[in-house]
């Protein structure tokens, strides 16, 4: 789901005192991030040894009521759902109904990848791994943004017709869709669907009584926050993501309270409770802690990380010598992120209502290096320094193409619409019309209603689409192949912007005119 930028670690000094961090600290730091980021509010909770050290809300649910967040106020995770589903999966290999390296096709025998090796050897480990061969939110414009009416099988189905940019196995490239085929694992396997399976077997075993596995299976939304999305320098209050689709990939909705819980018992070796009762096994908690797909590391201060992988639903690392096991998920709106360090016994979840990835990353780490002993700058200043030139970077692309259009239209340059009309088709997608009216030159996609907007000259051959929601961030270009006449027989499409989230895959289409 939503990209999240994460940059290198530099934490707020706190003097020449390596201390545990505070209540009051926290407090601070938090009142800080909430100003430097604009974020509305925040959910901070640590564990430790066991216990909660900290559970407490900040800022407000929403700016349109002002209410007070708590330490029950429900966000959704996003992609920290995907540890859900690993553990779902991890339960029922416990139980000996499956195993890691089973063939997906045995479960599902629908499965389909582009190439027939690959869908022959495809195991279930594979399917939380991001090594598949796809390209980065490779199909995710089946599920993004809300309102699409594909279905699992459909995405099960059209995943066949995604091409791979990479060798299987070879490349990690961060994926949604193939955790979804894993709930339908979970699905297939239990009996149960991944949402009952989530709640009955996770979560009500753990108590995290407030929490449920999608946003429309929440018994009680009077304590839930909104997302907010930044549109021309003012954050606005959008609609939620509600596509049960997404579920296994980003569905939940949970509080700190609930989430320590969790952490707790992840560190923990998998049991919870004052009985030590055993929810999944010590040896399946490792196997997802092992490190399944190589990533990029560098080794430089103040973490000096000499490895960098992904496991089965968790990022992992070392940091200051400490293994590291995190996630951040992203929806519009909403960012999140859950960090454990085992060694330390330790866990810290940072739930936030805007899109700011740099807000989360600054409390967290600012939190964990109290615990690491790690001397260092002022986090929040450096983090909001560094967004803003990635901000400036993005928009002056963005105001580049939109000048180019406007000159166009002082300069009265006219484009022939009846050249670009029609119905255009991509075999995972579906259909997009290019229609005209009231003078104006229209997209819409027919299976994701959200995708419609107005069509402008930029350059010779290429249109640029402004979409009709703005929150998106996600303005296109689309670059037109014509026939002999003249007439436009296909289009390929590209994100404006190299700030555009990943899940806006339009690089993916490959759209031929049908009609």
């Amino acid at each position: 789901m939503k990209k999240i930028s994460i940059f290198l670690v530099v934490l707020l000094s706190f003097g020449n005192s390596f201390a545990q961090i505070t209540e009051q600290e926290v407090d601070n730091l938090v009142s800080r991030t909430l100003t430097a980021f604009n974020v509305p509010g925040i959910a901070v909770a640590i564990v430790k040894d066991g216990k909660v050290i900290l559970a407490k809300g900040y800022g407000v649910k929403s700016i349109l009521t002002n209410e007070k967040v708590d330490a029950n106020t429900l966000y959704g995770i996003a992609s920290n759902s995907k540890a859900f589903t690993s553990t779902a999966l991890a339960i029922l290999i416990d139980e000996g109904k499956l195993k890691w390296d089973d063939k997906v096709i045995t479960y599902l025998p629908n499965f389909k990848m582009y190439n027939d090796y690959v869908t022959n050897e495809f195991t279930i480990r594979d399917l939380l791994t991001h090594r598949s061969g796809l390209g980065l939110g490779a199909g995710d414009l089946m599920i993004w943004p809300d309102g699409s009416n594909f279905t699992a099988q459909d995405i099960i189905g059209n995943l066949q017709y995604l091409k791979p940019v990479s060798g299987f196995r070879t490349k990690f490239d961060y994926d949604n869709l193939l955790y979804m085929v894993a709930g339908e694992v979970v699905h297939k396997v239990s009996g149960m669907s991944w949402c009952d399976f989530v709640e009955s077997r996770i979560m009500k075993p753990l108590e995290m009584k407030n929490s449920a596995a999608s946003f429309v299976r929440l018994k009680d939304t009077s304590n839930v926050i909104v997302p907010h999305v930044p549109v021309d320098g003012k954050l606005k209050v959008i609609s939620r993501y509600k596509n049960q689709i997404l579920d296994a990939a980003g569905g939940i909705y949970s509080s700190v309270n609930d989430m320590s819980k969790w952490m707790i018992t992840q560190l923990n070796n998998g049991k919870y409770g004052t009985e030590n009762k055993q929810l999944f096994s010590e040896k399946e908690r490792n196997e997802m802690w092992t490190p399944q797909t190589i990533l990029p590391s560098a080794t430089r201060p103040p973490y000096n990380t000499h490895f960098s992988s992904y496991g089965l639903g968790w990022f992992l690392s070392d940091v200051k010598g400490y293994k590291q096991v995190t996630h951040t998920g992203g929806l519009e709106g909403i960012v999140t992120q859950v960090t454990l360090i085992p060694e330390l016994n330790l866990g810290i979840v940072v739930l936030t209502n805007q899109q700011s990835g740099a807000a989360f990353t600054a409390i967290t780490n600012t939190i964990k290096d109290s615990y690491l002993g790690i001397k260092s700058e002022d986090y929040v200043a450096m983090y909001r320094k560094w967004e803003k030139e990635g901000e400036e970077t993005g928009d002056k692309t963005t105001e580049e193409v939109w000048a180019q259009v406007a000159k166009n239209n002082k300069d009265k340059i006219k484009i022939d619409f009846s050249n670009y009309l029609g119905t255009y088709k991509d075999v995972w997608f579906g259909e997009v019309v290019i229609s005209e009216k009231k003078g104006k030159l229209l997209f819409a996609s027919k299976r994701s209603p959200q995708l419609a907007g107005e069509l402008f000259l930029y350059k010779d051959k290429n249109l640029v689409v402004k979409w009709n929601n703005a929150f998106f961030h996600a303005d296109a270009h689309l670059f037109f192949e014509f026939d002999a006449t003249g007439k436009a027989i296909g289009i390929k499409m590209k994100p404006i912007s190299e700030l555009t989230d990943f899940s806006y895959d339009f690089q993916d289409l490959d759209l031929k005119k049908i009609r």
